[in-house]
């Protein structure tokens, strides 16, 4: 197989990234946010101005794109926070970790001290356990705080690791 690369996003990737995050957004069952928003919207919230977007690129095919960003703002801006998604097609193939572990490096070069996942919802099993052996650990649990399509009311977790 080869190698997944990862860089800067650009204007020339936005149909693929749509093609990606559209339908996750839509099924509702990882990002607290809209399911119903139109391309403008889901640009909108994708390349937000706050995020540094990236794709994942396996034979030139965009397969996966992750956002990095301040967490907070002031006393928190030394905290990064992250938003990925991969391609159907594409999981399972080491995507997710290889734009995790390209996020560290890229927010310890930019000079952020730890990376937060604000809500990483419990269901879904495949990132938790992604982040945990990245080295993230579950700070807190906040109960019943994501309403899951299929599962209902389900716990979030707020994922933290120092860099």
């Amino acid at each position: 197989m080869t190698a997944i690369t990862i860089r800067a996003a650009a204007d020339a990737d936005w149909p693929a990234i749509l093609a990606i995050v559209k339908p996750v957004l839509a099924a509702g069952e990882t990002y607290a946010i809209d399911r119903d928003l139109d391309d403008e919207g889901v640009r909108a919230y994708w390349l937000m101005p706050a995020h540094e977007v990236f794709v994942a690129e396996l034979d030139g095919r965009v397969i996966g794109t992750y956002y990095l960003m301040p967490n907070q703002r002031g006393g928190g801006v030394h905290v990064a926070n992250c938003g990925y998604m991969t391609a159907p097609e594409a999981r399972g193939k080491g995507v997710a970790r290889a734009m995790g572990l390209h996020s560290l490096q890229r927010a310890r070069d930019r000079g952020f001290r730890a990376m937060q996942f604000n809500h990483v919802v419990s269901s879904n099993a495949g990132a938790v356990a992604l982040w945990k052996k990245l080295g993230f650990e579950i700070v807190g649990t906040l109960p019943h705080a994501f309403n899951h399509p299929v599962h209902g009311y389900v716990d979030a977790y707020v994922m933290f690791r120092e860099l």
